[in-house]
């Protein structure tokens, strides 16, 4: 699924010994043994080869690695010791991993220190075997999976199987992990790390994660000790991991292949410990250990395609798809084929598409990233589409002496139902379980249940269900009615629901007393009680039966309504069933308090009250009156700030206008109104005529928005240079007077004086709205220039403000001004705008400043210039 580049580049330090100076460089290590033949000297011994590979961080030097250790052998059966063993290096060689893909952006560095100390030990042979051990400070600080994660010491053994597992002419050796090429992960990505061994017997080998150990300390670095017993204890690990899981749920290992798997976490060193168990003829023979550190790189990337292996959508034939990678800037496009045969419409180019299937079956779907370029990447997947799967079941029971019936009602039109698992909610046992179809379960207590069913068919759909059911010590009584009314020439079915066996009482006027449901016919209002026996958990509950002898009625008052309103009638009396007439204007006859809309000027209504087969009648009558007459006017439009009189016709007593503001009366049908805004104003007419409520109209006064009128900001030039002038705030504009202007009717006129003037300018629309604004032109005789003061009292009452005076120039490129020490305290590019002789809102000392300015003058040319002020105060 995955090209060459993508073999996951897993940055794998292994845990190590402790160095000279118990400096904390270990990243990995494992003993093992190798079988060597019988003890040429001592009759029942055999030799063996011992070998202690350590792995070391590359940043370790010369001077702090050992060349002899010392290996503690004690026997598996109490622990006792037998040995100190001293080995010596053998081999010492630093692998690295020096060009990866080039594909993989930000790459950390792959270094570590492979160090084998050898030594050969003969043992007596022995039922149970040997354990050797290697202990030490430290391993490297920071490790991401445990806790604490400093100044960590490590424990490394293998095991010699004993006699009682191969006999005392069988041999062995342990599997061989041998050394894997460096590799590198990236965190949040998928990778493969083959951590297979190979064993000389050809015995079954079985892979595991295990616990790794906690070994020496800073200030005890060497723990094995002559004649003392061996001791280990487990690391601790961290909220989301464990000896089982290192590298947390996504990551596991393949127990037939040794092969590790997942989703990388996030960045950092791990500790992972794996256990291979070796078997002859089903047999355990021995186990060794490797317990190494994988360092998961936070910075490399590369573009990943990923897809679990399977997908199966149960409910549809629709799926969304995404990306199961990490999501990487270096993913550029996306292509989907979602495996159709026979289409070429089943495609996709989205990160996250959503796809019909045209039919069940399975699809072989395929993602590409970055196709058609060089660091591209695929990944494939089944993606099996069976809808029409329905879980669900029953219960049946709930008294606690005996046990409640579960039975699945699960549905499936692909397929058949294969998979159950109950979960009875049971909190005090944990054997309340079952894999059967249909279960039951007998609770030991009362109260809410909540029961789990897993179900799955055969095409791999699966789903929960989770249901309450009530446990008590009696069968519960449910009732549709527990109080009714009955005429005395009437029969009633009585309605019970629960399961057991129901008996009622009293039984006279009764048929059928031994059912759920009987039939009564009392004379008199009578209590019933039904009595319910589920296979001796006995309850008991009653109900009401009133009985009347004739009707009562009163259909309600007589009434005046708005011509087009609804009324609600609310008819009173001991009726059970209503029936109105005339039914054309009514929502529902039937109803006891139905909805009437007459047309009429007076309809009479009439309603058929009855209990059962007793009935009576009553009549109330209902006028309508029109709406009061109103009308608001035509729709008006006028200029912001302008008024306008409300033309409004009406026939009433009373007028109101709605809302009240910007009216100049309204209590009246032309008040003026003068809104800001556009406004819809509402015209309530009142009459005494009958109809209760108002006659309603609206008018519709728009505004048209005020004009921002603005002739340009008051300027200073010289004779004879020529001043370009810009009006803004509507469409059209007038300035006058016209004198020096080449136009007045225009937005930007240039203006040739030769004294100062003043211009007003009219802004206006084609509705004709208008507003004006005026510019205030001096006119000096000297050249362009910028003026600046030579002081200014910010705490004064006149002069606070430091700031140039542009005289004939169009625009300031930049103000500032420097304190002392050369730093910018103030700076502006705005006309007008100065210093208050303040930085960052806190007053600055008295004495000198240096400014300067630089600006342009109506032709173009740049005015420079720089100068000193005293801040006095």
């Amino acid at each position: 699924m995955r090209r060459s580049f993508q073999i996951l580049y897993l940055f794998l330090f292994f845990s190590s010994l402790a160095l000279r100076g118990y400096s904390k460089h270990i990243k990995g290590g494992e003993i093992h043994y190798t079988y060597l033949g019988p003890s040429a000297t001592k009759p029942n011994y055999d030799r063996y080869e011992l070998r202690l590979r350590l792995f070391i961080s590359c940043q370790s030097t010369t001077g702090q690695l050992e060349t002899s250790v010392v290996l503690g052998i004690y026997k598996t059966s109490d622990n006792s010791s037998v040995d100190l063993v001293t080995a010596y290096l053998e081999k010492s060689q630093i692998i690295s991993l020096n060009s990866p893909s080039p594909c993989i952006v930000n790459p950390s560095p792959v270094c570590y220190w492979i160090r084998e100390f050898t030594a050969i030990e003969e043992l007596p042979k022995d039922p149970q075997g040997y354990m050797v051990i290697f202990q030490r400070c430290c391993r490297i600080d920071g490790i991401e999976n445990i806790s604490p994660n400093i100044n960590v010491g490590a424990s490394y053994f293998c095991q010699i199987q004993g006699t009682n597992s191969i006999g005392t002419t069988g041999v062995n050796s342990n599997p061989d992990f041998g050394i894997k090429d460096t590799v590198l992960i990236c965190q949040g990505k998928r990778f493969k790390l083959d951590y297979s061994a190979v064993d000389a017997e050809g015995d079954s080998l079985s892979y595991e994660f295990a616990s790794g150990y906690y070994g020496g300390g800073t200030n005890n670095a060497i723990v094995t000790r002559p004649g003392s017993p061996a001791t280990w204890v487990p690391i601790s690990y961290r909220p989301g991991f464990s000896g089982l899981q290192p590298l947390g749920s996504s990551v596991t290992i393949n127990r037939k292949t040794g092969l590790i798997s997942g989703v990388a976490p996030g960045g950092g060193d791990y500790v992972v410990c794996v256990l291979v168990s070796e078997y002859r003829a089903g047999i355990l023979v021995s186990a060794h250990r490797k317990d190494f550190i994988i360092h998961v790189d936070d910075r490399c990337d590369f573009p990943s395609a990923d897809l679990n292996p399977n997908y199966i959508t149960c409910n549809g034939f629709d799926f969304s798809f995404h990306n199961e990678a990490a999501p990487s800037p270096l993913i550029h496009n996306y292509y989907w084929d979602f495996g159709v045969n026979g289409s070429l419409t089943d495609t996709s180019t989205k990160s996250r598409p959503t796809f019909t299937f045209p039919d069940t079956g399975v699809y072989s779907v395929k993602m590409y990233v970055n196709k058609d370029e060089p660091c591209t990447d695929s990944a494939s997947t089944l993606m099996s589409v069976f809808p029409g799967f329905f879980p669900g079941f029953s219960s049946l029971g709930t008294c606690i002496l005996n046990p409640v019936l579960f039975t699945d009602t699960t549905k499936t039109k692909y397929g058949k139902v294969s998979y159950w698992s109950w979960n009875f909610g049971d909190n005090t046992t944990l054997a309340d379980t079952a894999n059967i179809p249909n279960a039951s379960w007998k609770y030991s207590d009362t109260g809410m249940k909540n029961v789990t069913f897993v179900v799955a068919n055969s095409k791999g759909c699966l789903d929960t269900v989770n249901q309450s059911v009530h446990i008590s010590d009696k069968p519960p009584i449910f009732f549709p009615f527990r109080d009714t009314l009955i005429c005395n020439i009437d029969t009633l079915q009585l309605l019970a629901q629960g399961y057991g066996d129901f008996t009622w009482s009293p039984a006279g006027n009764m048929i059928n007393p031994d059912t759920p449901d009987p039939l009564v016919y009392p004379k008199t209002t009578t209590y019933y009680t039904a009595t319910l026996n589920q296979a001796g958990c006995v309850n008991q509950d009653s109900l009401r039966v009133r009985v009347v002898d004739h009707v009562t009625v009163f259909a309600g008052n007589d009434s005046t309504i708005c011509l087009g309103d609804t009324i609600v009638f609310h008819p009173t009396g001991d009726a059970l069933y209503f029936d109105w007439s005339p039914a054309f204007t009514l929502d529902n006859p039937k109803l006891k308090n139905p909805h009437a809309d007459p047309n009429a000027a007076i309809t009479t209504y009439t309603v058929v009250a009855s209990i059962g087969k007793c009935s009576t009648t009553a009549s109330l009558n209902i006028k309508t009156v029109p709406y009061p007459l109103s009308n608001a006017g035509t729709d008006v439009f006028i200029c912001f700030g302008d008024t306008t009189q409300l033309n409004a016709v009406a026939k009433g007593i009373r007028y109101t206008w709605i809302p009240t503001t910007y009216l100049s009366n309204p209590a009246i049908l032309n008040p003026l109104a003068f809104p800001v805004q556009p406004t819809i104003y509402q015209l309530l007419v009142y009459d005494t005529l009958g109809c209760p409520k108002p006659g309603i109209s609206k008018v519709f006064v728009n505004v048209n928005p005020q004009i921002p009128a603005f002739a340009g900001n008051d300027t200073s030039i010289v004779i004879g240079q020529p001043l370009k002038l810009h009006g803004s705030g509507a469409p059209s504009f007038l300035w006058f007077p016209d004198y020096g202007l080449d136009r007045n009717d225009i937005q930007d006129p240039v203006a040739n004086l030769t004294q100062n003037q003043v211009y007003v300018m009219k802004a206006f629309t084609e509705e004709g709205c208008f507003a004006y604004d005026t510019i205030n032109i001096k006119v000096f005789t000297t050249a362009p220039d910028i003026f600046v003061p030579n002081a200014f009292t910010p705490n004064g009452s006149s002069n606070t403000i430091f700031r140039p005076i542009p005289v004939g120039i169009s625009k300031i490129e930049y103000f500032r001004v420097y304190n002392r020490n050369g730093m910018l305290v103030y700076s502006t590019s705005q006309i007008g705008n100065g210093w208050d002789g303040t930085y960052k809102g806190k007053p600055q000392e008295l004495g000198g400043y240096v400014w300067t300015v630089q600006g342009t003058d109506y032709t173009g040319k740049t005015v420079i210039k720089k100068g000193t002020v005293v801040l006095i105060r």
